[in-house]
């Protein structure tokens, strides 16, 4: 819990908060990078690239939590990417690699600027960028641009309970487990119990400096594995 004050009559009351509220909306304008980039998801240039991409998951598993896949055909997925990405609440994303080659998609989601909060989500990462540089990257370049360009407070992570690779990915990255809230919605035909995770404008700092150290060409041998592990979580 956020620490407090304590007002005229002895009652526990929350930290001032300062700066203008609302905060600003995310730009839709790219976020680049080192080893990948992270740009709006545009139907004609990134879905024929992100179908093929997803492809590589020959099974399928990666769209068992996701409330919506895995689709029969390019211009099904097409269709789809068509009705649902195009908004501005979700924000998707498509993330290119260094050959601007699209591997995969995010988003900002629930996004409220009079509470300076925002969720990620809509995560999908190909066979091609699972486990590499540029994953981790795409999760900084948007946690870089939620709290050191747009000011917010707060940053969501949420997904099934039951997902146990994505609340994995959710610690490696820094965020801290805040409980699950039961029978949150439905998808598929099947309920979800959805855990809840944050980042804290206040914890930022700690957590961007472990994303510099990690994503550093240093940390990298030249096989490309890393040296040294992600250490963003805050009880390291």
């Amino acid at each position: 819990m956020s620490g407090h004050n304590t007002n005229d009559l002895g009652q526990p009351i929350g930290l001032p908060v300062t700066g203008d509220f609302p905060r600003p909306t995310p730009p839709y304008t790219p976020m680049e990078g080192r080893y990948c980039s992270v740009v709006p998801l545009d139907v004609n240039r990134h879905a024929p690239g992100l179908f093929r991409a997803f492809a590589n998951d020959t099974d399928g598993h990666n769209w068992t939590y996701l409330p919506y896949g895995p689709f029969d055909g390019e211009r099904e997925f097409e269709d789809w990417t068509r009705e649902t990405c195009m908004d501005s609440d979700p924000m998707f994303h498509a993330v290119l690699d260094s050959n601007e080659t699209p591997v995969g998609m995010a988003s900002f989601l629930r996004i409220d600027p009079a509470a300076g909060a925002i969720e990620v989500g809509h995560i999908h990462f190909s066979p091609l960028l699972q486990r590499s540089p540029q994953s981790t990257e795409t999760m900084f370049l948007k946690m870089r641009r939620v709290f050191d360009e747009l000011g917010y407070r707060r940053y969501e992570w949420k997904c099934d309970a039951l997902n146990a690779p994505s609340c994995r990915a959710a610690e490696r990255l820094g965020f801290t487990f805040e409980g699950i809230f039961r029978q949150a919605t439905h998808y598929k035909g099947r309920n979800r119990d959805t855990a809840w995770y944050s980042i804290l404008d206040s914890e930022w700092p700690r957590i961007r400096s472990a994303f510099e150290d990690w994503l550093s060409p240093d940390n990298f041998d030249q096989t490309g594995q890393q040296r040294q592990p992600l250490k963003a979580r805050a009880s390291v």
